[in-house]
């Protein structure tokens, strides 16, 4: 009954075709051209030792807090927007049926990103620590130990509740929209596309720590996070895929933590 109430209010709330595709069509094109920017920063930033399993084998080097964040901000429009594309229909389908208009949500876009933004802070501090790590001085081992412990970490996330909770509110846009569009208008919309970002946060915050050791512009493993993180959100099923992505990055980051030779390898 549950499932036929939320087909009924999905049908009740459909958006024209046209607008459905010129919506999804811009959310498309601007992570598009996030995509074309992140890969020119990654060639651009090629030599530059960026996660811990490129220490020693690529240059250290420091990054202005302005530049760091834009590339930041780049990437995270490049990856996670797709992704937040039924929501955004759901938000816009409730506010043209109170009549506000494309404005709030837009809004609720802003604020979703300004989520994503601001914990550019976090990967910011890793790498200036990284950039002033002292190869020489640490034993190889330790180097291992870290990027698998931290791997490890982000694989067992993949089974909490922390992350069902949050991958739930991510997979029930007309849900989400309907509790927590605060009453309307752009303030509320603002709010609610934070609220939104907060629990997409909550649900990818480990996938993209996992960058921390591969490189955090490693364009092979950043397509394949932005693959997994899609299809986690908008597939039924994306728990399961969530827990089979965990085991993975366990099993990852047990044989690196025991075999340091890995570590390179899988951050080339």
């Amino acid at each position: 009954m549950a499932h036929d109430g939320r087909v009924a209010e999905a049908g009740y709330l459909a958006l024209p075709r046209r607008v459905e595709v010129t919506v999804v069509g811009v959310l498309l094109a601007v992570s598009l051209v996030a995509w074309v920017g992140t890969i020119e920063d990654a060639h651009s930033m090629r030599g530059m030792a960026m996660g811990l399993g490129q220490l020693g084998t690529r240059v250290q080097g420091g990054m202005g807090v302005t530049l760091f964040l834009a590339m930041w901000v780049t990437m995270m429009t490049a990856m996670m927007l797709p992704a937040v594309a039924p929501t955004v229909l759901a938000h816009l389908a409730i506010a043209r049926r109170r009549g506000d208009g494309f404005a709030p949500t837009l809004a609720f876009v802003g604020g979703y990103l300004l989520v994503w933004s601001a914990i550019g802070v976090v990967p910011l501090a890793a790498f200036t620590a990284l950039s002033r790590w002292n190869v020489d001085a640490a034993p190889p081992q330790l180097l291992a130990s870290l990027a698998g412990a931290i791997l490890v970490v982000a694989g067992a996330y993949q089974f909490t509740p922390w992350k069902r909770r949050c991958l739930e509110h991510c997979q029930s846009p007309f849900a989400f929209v309907a509790h927590h569009n605060f009453g309307g208008g752009m303030r509320s919309a603002l709010r609610a596309g934070i609220v939104h970002g907060a629990f997409c946060l909550g649900c990818c915050w480990a996938l993209t720590l996992v960058l921390l050791v591969v490189g955090l512009m490693n364009l092979a493993w950043m397509a394949a996070l932005f693959v997994l993180i899609y299809i986690e959100k908008t597939w039924r099923h994306g728990f399961a895929l969530a827990r089979i992505a965990g085991l993975a990055l366990i099993a990852l980051g047990v044989a690196i933590a025991t075999r340091p030779e890995l570590l390179p390898l899988v951050s080339s």
